[in-house]
């Protein structure tokens, strides 16, 4: 689920926009150099070519157009034959009906914007080439420090379709004043849904219309929350065999039950539900909510878009703490291009958004043109490109880094979204809606019926 993320305008990644383009095979598609036909090796820099990428930040977004631009600039030093033909329109970079309309046309550009959860689509569109050889320690160098759990979400079958330019995982997202006024630690944000339950009540016992957690329940978020809570409790969607329902058990009765408790018993939830993406973040930035699960990046939104602080928000690993949903966004390159365009390619994204210091990553340019730094994600890397990384955008950070220490220090193991999870989404959107908005709402009853329509769901695939 990316509707927590897509609408951010951040320095921590690149601006997204429209995933659009036309086929690139008019653009000099052969190349010229004297370069090694061995793919694992390092693009030639005599080589020449142009290379057709989307997601170039459009004029209505400077700093991250100058940042594009000087990037450019700085890649063609090292290979100043290579052409970057940077493509953007104003929205998103990646629409979904626009986005499978270009794969079915053959229409995207070589260097193509996706999210980890459609690789199937691309590879069922025959869409990215398998980039496989030409990623190596040779052509990315801090390869061997990219989080294994990022890089396998661009493999289908062992063979690479894509490099990452950002991730993101969930966490609980807490209001800082808040808590302090309920008396509560934000540095230590609860770490267990019966200390989420407790905080809660605190919370919401400040009045004047505070309430101490929230919830979605509508547009599919509502399914998304419940997939997030069930991974951290150490539960499943979806069963291993990708084909059955894995939720109507005691796990998911406790999420529902715990749920209809927190709205109904203790009256901790706030009487407005039917809750989506944007409703949760508008209340917590107004002080009129004390938590909820979210990824870091909410609160990049809510200080550029809302108007909060900084300073007003801290975060703490995912309640049961067994895994996390994630997610990210990535580039591929187009399947059919020249093997020159490749090595290009991959030149491009390792310097634009896999080199510390460089690109997506120089922390000092990025606090410079006034773009937050210090948000805890995307953060893919482990070792000592972490160690480096973390220690950079400390440095220049726009932000109190140390109200993310709890989620910073207690890494929760990744674990992606189910197959179908869309469509699954929505028929959890009707448990969570109902149970928070019906007092005598059936939980066994509505968790069956959940089942029956996904089993069915996941037979269609």
């Amino acid at each position: 689920m990316r509707s927590a993320t897509t609408v951010l305008v951040t320095a921590l990644a690149l601006t997204v926009l429209a995933a659009c383009g036309t086929s690139s095979s008019g653009d000099n598609d052969e190349g010229s150099g004297g370069g090694s036909s061995d793919p694992s090796a390092p693009l030639d820099p005599k080589t020449k070519l142009t290379l057709t990428i989307d997601c170039m930040p459009s004029p209505a977004k400077a700093a991250e157009l100058k940042e594009w631009n000087e990037d450019v600039k700085a890649f063609n030093k090292t290979y100043p034959n290579i052409k970057i033909q940077g493509r953007s329109t104003p929205g998103q970079c990646l629409e979904p009906p626009r986005f499978t309309a270009m794969l079915k046309a053959k229409s995207q550009p070589d260097v193509f914007y996706t999210y980890f959860t459609d690789l199937q689509q691309v590879l069922d569109n025959a869409g990215a080439a398998d980039i496989s050889a030409y990623v190596t320690p040779k052509t990315v160098p801090a390869l061997a420090d990219v989080d294994a759990d990022v890089m396998n979400s661009l493999k289908h079958d062992g063979k690479l379709y894509g490099l990452p330019t950002s991730n993101y995982s969930m966490g609980l997202l807490v209001n800082r004043k808040l808590f302090q006024q309920a008396g509560l630690n934000p540095d230590n944000p609860p770490k267990t849904w019966a200390e989420v339950r407790t905080a809660a009540k605190a919370i919401a016992g400040l009045g004047k219309g505070v309430a101490g957690y929230g919830e979605y329940s509508a547009g599919n978020t509502g399914g998304w929350h419940f997939t997030a809570t069930m991974y951290g409790l150490g539960g499943e969607v979806v069963d291993a065999s990708g084909k059955k329902a894995a939720f109507n058990n005691d796990l998911g009765r406790q999420i529902v039950q715990n749920l209809h408790a927190m709205r109904w018993d203790d009256d901790s939830m706030g009487k407005t539900q039917l809750l989506k993406w944007g409703d949760l973040q508008k209340q917590i930035a107004s002080d009129k909510l004390g938590m909820f699960l979210a990824a870091p990046d909410d609160i990049a939104y809510m200080v550029q878009q809302l108007g909060a602080t900084y300073e007003n928000f801290g975060m703490g690993p995912i309640p049961g703490q067994k895994s996390t949903l994630f997610g990210g966004n990535n580039y591929m390159i187009k399947k059919g291009i020249s093997p020159d365009k490749i090595k290009a390619a991959v030149a491009w994204l390792n310097f634009k958004n896999l080199t510390l210091g460089k690109g997506q990553f120089d922390w000092a340019r990025t606090k410079a043109d006034g773009l937050p730094v210090g948000v805890p994600q995307p953060n893919f890397w482990l070792g000592a490109s972490k160690t480096r990384d973390d220690a950079a955008r400390a440095a220049s950070a726009t932000m109190p880094v140390q109200n993310f220490k709890a989620f910073m220090d207690n890494p929760v193991k990744g674990k992606a979204e189910p197959p179908k999870a869309q469509e699954i989404y929505k028929v959890l959107d009707n448990v969570m809606s109902a149970v928070l908005t019906n007092e005598k709402a059936d939980a066994v009853k509505l968790l069956a019926t959940a089942v029956s329509q996904v089993d069915q769901i996941l037979a269609n695939q």
